[in-house]
């Protein structure tokens, strides 16, 4: 049986620089139509868990979540998988300060038409605001995190920095943390508290 996992790889595979046969193949196995292009993992863990919550098949509806592995990547994946590829609908997420490269990347690439939610910083500030330093914290020390981060806090460079941008820098320092995390926000948002960025990206597929 193919499944999600299976095109992705095929993508990654293709994206590197190998052949474009497998995910094209897959592609039409799996009746996909649009393609949500995402920076990280931690990314594709938050909507893939906001989906669940709202009872989403995102595969069953045709739409692939797809990890870029970086934004520097836009216009190779837009190529891959917009128009001039495997013809898919475009949209994801990107951040503010990136949003002119998406918009040069998608433009080489020749797939502009493509709808980009935009958040602030990035989308673990977004979740990070919505929750709230307090609950978020909280979430830390549920996970067993909390020595981690007190030793985090002690650190020299987070004297008097904001409790949500320390936050955020700590989950991103150790590896695997964030991807983690980016489902643990999700899943721990109240009515009405996801970020307009993840939740019109969802409501648009």
């Amino acid at each position: 049986m193919v499944d999600m996992g299976a095109f992705r790889e095929a993508v990654g595979g293709w994206a590197a620089g190998g052949p474009g046969g497998p995910a094209s193949d897959l592609a039409v196995r799996l009746g996909l139509r649009t393609a949500v292009l995402l920076e990280g993992l931690s990314d594709l863990a938050a909507v893939e868990a906001l989906a669940e919550r709202r009872g989403r098949d995102l595969a069953a509806e045709g739409v692939c979540v797809v990890s870029m592995g970086g934004a520097m990547n836009v216009g190779r994946y837009a190529g891959l998988l917009g128009p001039p590829g495997l013809g898919l609908r475009l949209t994801g997420l990107c951040d503010a300060r990136e949003r002119p490269y998406y918009e040069r990347g998608l433009k080489r690439a020749g797939a502009e038409g493509g709808e980009f939610f935009v958040c602030a910083a990035d989308l673990e500030d977004e979740l990070i605001r919505a929750l709230g330093a307090a609950a978020v914290e909280e979430i830390v020390r549920a996970e067993g995190d909390v020595r981690a981060w007190q030793t985090f806090l002690r650190q020299p460079a987070q004297e008097g920095r904001p409790r949500e941008q320390q936050l955020r820098r700590f989950l991103g320092t150790k590896k695997g943390r964030k991807i983690r995390y980016g489902r643990l926000l999700v899943e721990s948002l109240g009515p009405g508290r996801v970020p307009a960025p993840l939740g019109n990206l969802l409501a648009s597929l």
